[in-house]
């Protein structure tokens, strides 16, 4: 029995290297001594490279530390629910409408570093968004997408807490 433990183990090991190395890499640090511009056309190839068939992926466009920009797709499918301790949230709605639930409280939540996820959340305030729509999310509140009425492109901003 110790033997198959270990098995399973060391090819869920390697299964996840797998798809780690499958992933598109991070984007080199943006300059700071200047500008950056990204087209249109760059973000349509970002898009194209969001994983098919995941409930929820991502792909960095820009890192220019403390701050990390990405794209992301969300599936019409359940999706979970997160809470940032040390950051706010900022969202732009490229495509698609849903609901976002903010506040209320984490359901099974387990904790990652200063980041919290849960299956979801109960209670909360219920915010439809379309595409064009900024929605903010400061540290510390629970937020969760749900009823998106078929894809959902966003690009997502961390803002980290001022120390």
């Amino acid at each position: 029995m110790r033997m198959m433990t270990t098995t399973s183990v060391a090819v869920l090991l390697v299964a996840l290297a797998a798809g780690a190395g499958a992933q598109a890499p991070a984007p080199p640090p943006t300059d700071r001594t200047q500008a950056t511009r990204f087209s249109a056309a760059d973000l349509q190839a970002a898009l194209a490279k969001l994983p098919a068939g995941r409930p929820a992926s991502s792909v960095r466009v820009f890192s220019l530390a403390p701050y990390n920009v990405n794209v992301e797709r969300r599936l019409p499918q359940p999706q979970g629910a997160s809470v940032h301790e040390a950051q706010a949230e900022l969202f732009y709605v490229i495509d698609g409408t849903g609901t976002m639930l903010t506040g209320g409280t984490l359901v099974d939540s387990t904790r990652n570093g200063t980041n919290l996820s849960g299956k979801g959340i109960e209670g909360g305030t219920r915010h439809a968004f379309g595409k064009g729509d900024f929605l903010v999310v400061p540290s510390g509140v629970a937020h969760q997408f749900v009823d998106l009425t078929g894809p959902v492109q966003v690009m997502s901003m961390y803002l980290p807490n001022e120390k």
